[in-house]
């Protein structure tokens, strides 16, 4: 499309620019998709974990739970997204920055509920609020903090993060968590659909251009979903019985305080709060080639944490600002904020109609998985790419050396630490934590050169051959 259609150079890089409304409109509801699957995924999978089934109508957790969970996830990353384009007070950059449920936290979230039922959910919630204020008071020192974390833990971070999703991609696309052990799970039956999603995403996102490489995931998902619908493992018996409106309802799940899952909640927000800098920063130099103020900034955090809380108190699960579409507004050059306020009124009005949940209820969990194998795997390529810009001499090794280790051991070996109370169990065990911990500390307390020797005795003297 081109630029003078829309307006002049000067106009698109305006934050406050509107495009004409026909231009708007397909805009906005660009940004809606490229992220759509992303946002509503990490509910799938944490209704999953809490044992609520897919498409199920069984028990207490069953097909309304998933639904009620997944439409508040549009919901709230509709109202978070009006927060930071539209923004009140201190609140908000102003900018045309999508919110969306976060993957950051499912680490931390996969654990709090996986087998606890309607009392996980109660204090993940909780938590989910808790952890979004103290993320709001973030924004009034966001600016102190960002030395303790350079590329070297942030990069890590995003890996581990990345690492300890990848599994849960590979399950799903074999079949669902539920269905281990049964002649099911892993059949060619289940994986095809999963196959064809992987396939038509990597084709989509290499040889075709525009919106359709940027949403070349959904695309993919779509073209599974077909495949499983011919296939006979599309089911609509739930689409029937939801409404076509319905509020959300404070507490859904209840109030429940979990210290394990409020810390670990505040931690994470830490991490998200940063990744945030990172997409505001992202979205000025793309769209307008400058550096992000410190109000922005500022209004950013406020934005993030309380879409956050307020989606707690209302059963969805934590926002953070989405980097694809950062890359969706260097690509089509349009800075204006209102454009994704138009896309934040649609997922507020699809959020507020519960059967746009009930019909993505409908795809079943093996075509997810072959998208989120695509999307986790995309989550540890980041972590990488941060990681490039870290100058890598005999300190740093060490630092990622120690902390990998550590935080991905105890991710795949939880065990040990079955002697450890509840609630330290929760926090160690999904990795991320002890292994971001690490990072930040050991960055802070070590010098900035080691000696030649200690390191050449710690990895048998490969080091021998790195330059400081």
């Amino acid at each position: 499309m081109a630029t003078s259609v829309i307006g002049t150079p000067e106009q698109l890089r305006d934050p406050n620019y509107m495009p004409p409304i026909g231009t708007a409109i397909p805009l906005g509801i660009q940004h809606v998709l490229a992220m759509f699957v992303s946002n509503v995924t990490p509910a799938i999978i944490v209704c999953g974990a809490a044992g609520i089934g897919f498409g199920s109508d069984q028990g207490a957790l069953g097909f309304p739970d998933m639904t009620y969970m997944i439409q508040m996830s549009i919901l709230f990353a509709g109202i978070a997204t009006l927060f930071q384009t539209i923004g009140f007070g201190p609140v908000g950059a102003r900018l045309p920055i999508v919110q969306g449920t976060s993957f950051a936290f499912i680490p931390i979230m996969i654990p709090a509920v996986a087998g606890a039922g309607v009392g996980g959910l109660a204090g993940l919630m909780t938590g989910v609020m808790l952890g979004g204020i103290f993320h709001f008071c973030l924004g009034f020192v966001i600016g102190k903090i960002r030395f303790a974390l350079p590329p070297l833990v942030t990069g890590l971070i995003v890996l581990m993060i990345g690492l300890a999703l990848v599994r849960v991609g590979t399950q799903y696309a074999a079949g669902g968590v539920p269905l281990m052990g049964t002649e099911a799970f892993g059949s060619l039956e289940k994986w095809t659909p999963a196959l064809v999603v992987i396939v038509v995403t990597l084709a989509v996102k290499f040889f075709m251009r525009g919106f359709a490489a940027v949403a070349a995931v959904l695309i993919g998902i779509v073209a599974g979903y077909l495949v499983a619908l011919a296939m006979g493992q599309v089911s609509f018996s739930s689409l029937g019985r939801a409404g076509w409106f319905n509020v959300p309802t404070p507490f859904h799940w209840g109030f429940e305080l979990n210290w394990a899952i409020v810390i670990g909640m505040c931690f994470m927000a830490i991490v998200s709060a940063i990744e945030t800098v990172g997409d505001t920063s992202g979205i000025t130099k793309g769209g307008a080639g400058r550096e992000a103020t410190d109000k922005e900034i500022q209004g950013a955090t406020f934005a993030d944490g309380l879409g956050t809380a307020v989606a707690g108190v209302f059963g969805a699960l934590p926002n953070t600002s989405f980097s694809q579409n950062v890359g969706l507004v260097a690509m089509t050059g349009v800075m204006s904020r209102h454009v994704v306020t138009i896309g934040a009124l649609f997922l507020i009005a699809c959020g507020l109609v519960p059967k746009v949940g009930a019909l993505i209820n409908t795809v079943p969990i093996n075509v997810l998985g072959g998208g989120v194998i695509v999307m986790f795997g995309m989550v540890c390529a980041s972590g990488i790419s941060m990681l490039s810009d870290v100058a890598w001499n005999r300190r740093n090794m060490v630092i990622f050396a120690v902390s990998l280790s550590i935080g991905l051991g105890l991710q795949l070996e939880p065990s040990a630490l079955q002697h450890l109370p509840a609630t330290l169990k929760i926090l160690l065990t999904s990795g991320l934590l002890p292994a971001a911990g690490l990072a930040v500390i050991l960055n802070l307390v070590l010098p900035e050169h080691l000696s030649d020797d200690s390191l050449d005795q710690m990895n048998g003297g490969m080091a021998g051959s790195i330059r400081d």
